[in-house]
Order: structure tokens, then C-alpha cells, then sequence
């Protein structure tokens, strides 16, 4: 059985999601607080957070790097802050999807069901015991990824994607096909700028010069490729 770990001051939107996260067959957990939330962490072991941004004693986004800095659990944002400053943040922290209040419970559940169903599919679909190319090291069964020998500290969305672009070398791969292995082809609400901001997170940790990437190029009106030659 799935864990579900929520963290939501919101007493009436808590009943609601309990009841609909339990009807899915998922165990769950909830805090209402950042504090009650980091002693539920420390001490649980869950398959998926959702988290609110704002919270009685702190916020969704501290708790987010938290947690980011020890796990690569599928990490949702589902919060009524809806600027898209908070969105980007909210990915850039470690985030693998943001929704905003207030929100149809059917999309909420697809987006749950996808977040895990891609989760441990992902896990299951690695047959090699690493990948190495310009630099750049994945251990799978570790999920260390390193350059040059010094350990990054990736997401799991930022970590998948690498993955991907890797086991594709010089493929150019367009945004819906990364999109579609990243998310699901049905979840058309996740669009080509989610990924815009993945690629340009990820190009910061493993490129030499982010500004002028040599090792994710853009292929223009086309897509992306992992370019492995000299």
C-alpha cells in the first residue's frame, strides 16, 4: 500500500482529501504544521508528499528543501498561491508538480496516481548498473549521480531527466516525448514550461558554463539532445 504524507492546515479541504486519498487505497498521514510536519518525516516512510506553501509556524518551501536534501520522493505543491514566481520556485526547490487552489478532486488524484505510477516505474526500468558520458556518472542502484568524481545533488525529476537525455545519446527527443516519459501523455495540464525549467535547473549543476550548454544543446524547433560529441 501506497503512503501518502500531507501536510495542510486546512480542516475542511483535509476531510475531503482524506476521504478521496483512503478511496484510492492509499494510507496517509497528516500534518498541520512545518513543526508536527518535520517530526512526522523524520520518523515515516512515504511514497509521496503533498505540501501547502503557507502554514501556521513556516512554509511549504522550507520543508521542501528539507526534505529534498535527504530524499528524491515525488514531492506535489498544492497551495492557493498561484503566481508564477511561487510555481518556479516551487520547482526549482526540488518540487515534481505544483497546483494551485482551488482545484477539481478528479485532476488531483490523476496527478497523485501519475506522480507514483512514474515513481516506481521509473525505479523498475533501470537494467544497466550505470551510465557514464562526459563526465557525468549515475549509479542506479545508489541514484549517486556524480561529475568528475564530485557528488550532485539532483531532484528526482532533475535526476530522471538526466537519465533520460543519457540513455539517448545524441537522440534529439522532443518536449512531448520527454514529457511523456517524465508525465503521462494524458496529463496534458503539465506543459513545455515545467520542462523549460527542469532543463535549465539541471543544466546548472552538470554543465561547465550553463550559458553555453555543451552537454544538454538545444536542437532549435525540435527539441533536446545529450551531446557526446568532442
Amino acid at each position: 500500500m501506497k503512503h501518502i504524507f500531507l501536510v495542510e492546515d486546512d480542516l475542511s479541504l483535509i476531510h475531503g482529501l482524506s476521504f478521496a486519498i483512503k478511496k484510492q487505497g492509499y494510507e496517509l498521514t497528516i500534518a498541520r504544521t512545518s513543526l508536527e510536519a518535520e517530526q512526522l518525516w523524520a520518523n515515516g516512510n512515504y511514497d509521496l508528499v503533498i505540501l501547502d506553501v503557507t502554514l501556521p509556524d513556516g512554509s511549504g518551501f522550507d520543508l521542501c528543501q528539507k526534505i529534498r536534501s535527504s530524499s528524491k520522493i515525488p514531492i506535489m505543491f498544492l497551495t492557493a498561491a498561484d503566481e508564477e514566481t511561487d510555481m518556479i520556485m516551487g520547482l526549482d526547490i526540488g518540487g515534481d508538480d505544483y497546483m494551485t487552489k482551488p482545484f477539481k478532486l478528479a485532476v488531483f488524484l490523476s496527478r497523485v496516481n501519475a506522480l507514483l505510477r512514474r515513481s516506481e516505474n521509473f525505479n523498475q526500468r533501470q537494467t544497466e548498473p550505470e551510465l557514464q558520458s562526459n563526465g557525468i556518472r549515475v549509479q542506479f542502484l545508489k541514484q549517486n549521480v556524480t561529475k568528475n568524481g564530485v557528488p550532485l545533488s539532483l531532484t528526482a525529476n532533475e535526476y530522471k531527466l538526466l537519465c533520460l537525455l543519457m540513455e539517448n545519446p545524441n537522440i534529439v527527443l522532443s518536449s512531448e516525448q520527454i514529457l511523456s516519459k517524465l508525465w503521462d501523455c494524458e496529463e496534458k495540464y503539465i506543459d513545455n514550461n515545467s520542462l523549460t525549467v527542469y532543463i535549465r535547473r539541471l543544466r546548472k549543476k552538470i554543465e561547465d558554463n550553463p550559458a553555453d550548454p555543451q552537454k544538454i544543446v538545444t536542437v532549435r524547433r525540435m527539441g533536446y539532445k545529450w551531446n557526446t560529441a568532442k
